[in-house]
């Protein structure tokens, strides 16, 4: 029999602008796994949750149709860095926003674009009041500062944004690090003030999410989790972690970290990663999970299943006329074989793409909830394990 316990937070900025309403439906007793859901104008998000990346305004080689209907997810991820650059705020703006633009009725996060602004290295030049960076489309210059960003991210009309921060990469030296957090507190205040001197423009309310960094130093994680906590959003995301550093180190931060987390607020492990990564990080507190891998690896043909990673490339598969998944039921899986879907990748058809990312998109929200009905139940840690026994095997 399921096991309900209810919690019921409101969450409100220090100037009571915008009410973002957290509610933790149950608690594993067995671990810091919980599930809950939190509202925004473009709808409900059931947590623990994984936010297909739609990097441009689209996940690729998907459509919006599958990526609702099929794959039921029920937000997505989109970057500030890109749509600033490519069509630009003034497009949005003429477009009513992203949703619109995209044609997405659900709700949309949106990454600072800090990540792939300090990821360009020789191209940007870190100040204190903001990074100058070069495009990568055209080499042209941009200056990015904090309050830049919570403009563009007006502009964009993503029901959540992110303050801009450093990302620092692995390994990097303690001072660098010191350095990073105080730097990254410093913008926060400054997002925090934009924010509030700033209005939605398109009718519906925005949150804001602030970002703790440190690296891998507990101590400055311990810092950065004071101040970030201290400036008030409306929720917390761990940055700078699934970039280089060991698994285990990545994990044993992450359960640093979430206990020094508001339990009211919304937890959000940006960047993570593998559907083990994912489990692992849902039994340490984390509710929101955003990745790259399951497009990325669709489109290099590796496929996300119950019991294992497949290479759709693999000779075997060539009269192998059954579904990706027998346990799976995506769009692929209840029309396409494998033998169907290793022709399409060696023929080099696009529809290779799409059918292979709905599968793995289908995969990872399954996951998610999956692990959220295990956790109401009070089975999650059993669970957690029989699936990560079953998905690392090959």
């Amino acid at each position: 029999m399921a096991v309900f316990s209810f919690y019921t937070f409101s969450i409100v900025t220090t100037t009571g602008k915008y009410l973002l309403k957290f509610s933790l439906i149950s608690k594993d007793k067995a671990s810091k796994a919980r599930a809950g859901y939190f509202e925004t104008p473009h709808g409900v998000v059931e947590t623990p949750i994984f936010m297909p990346v739609g990097t441009q305004g689209t996940v690729k080689a998907v459509n919006q149709f599958f990526l609702e209907t099929d794959i039921k997810a029920q937000i997505v991820l989109s970057n500030t860095y890109h749509l600033y650059l490519r069509p630009g705020t003034e497009i949005l703006e003429k477009a009513g926003g992203l949703h619109q633009f995209m044609k997405w009725n659900k709700p949309i996060l949106t990454d600072s674009g800090g990540y792939q602004v300090f990821s360009l290295t020789e191209l940007r030049k870190l100040k204190q009041d903001g990074v100058e960076f070069q495009s990568h489309l055209d080499g042209s210059k941009h200056f990015f500062t904090p309050e830049k960003v919570i403009k563009i991210q007006r502009s964009i009309g993503s029901d959540i944004m992110m303050v801009l921060d450093e990302c620092t990469p692995y390994p990097c030296d303690y001072d660098y690090a010191r350095k990073s957090v105080q730097l990254t507190t410093d913008w926060a205040v400054l997002n925090k003030e934009a924010f509030e001197k700033t209005y939605p423009l398109y009718g519906h309310e925005q949150f804001l999410f602030g970002i703790m960094q440190g690296s891998v130093y507990k101590d400055l994680r311990e810092k950065s989790a004071a101040e970030i906590v201290n400036i008030g959003f409306n929720g917390y995301a761990i940055g700078g972690l699934a970039v280089g550093e060991p698994t285990e180190v990545m994990y044993e931060l992450v359960n640093f970290t979430t206990d020094l987390i508001p339990e009211e607020k919304p937890r959000y492990l940006m960047g993570v990663g593998r559907p083990e990564n994912i489990l692992e990080a849902v039994e340490r507190g984390i509710d929101m999970f955003d990745c790259v891998m399951p497009t990325r690896n669709a489109r290099n043909a590796n496929l996300f299943t119950s019991s294992g990673v497949l290479s759709m490339r693999n000779a075997k598969y060539k009269d192998d006329f059954s579904a990706i998944d027998n346990n799976c039921d995506c769009y692929t899986c209840k029309n396409y074989s494998r033998a169907y879907l290793r022709h399409l990748f060696n023929a080099k058809e696009i529809l290779a793409l799409e059918l292979a990312s709905i599968h793995n998109l289908y995969f990872y929200l399954w996951l998610t909830a999956e692990a959220r009905k295990q956790i109401i139940n009070q089975s999650f840690i059993d669970w957690k394990q029989e699936i990560i026994n079953k998905i690392s095997h090959n």
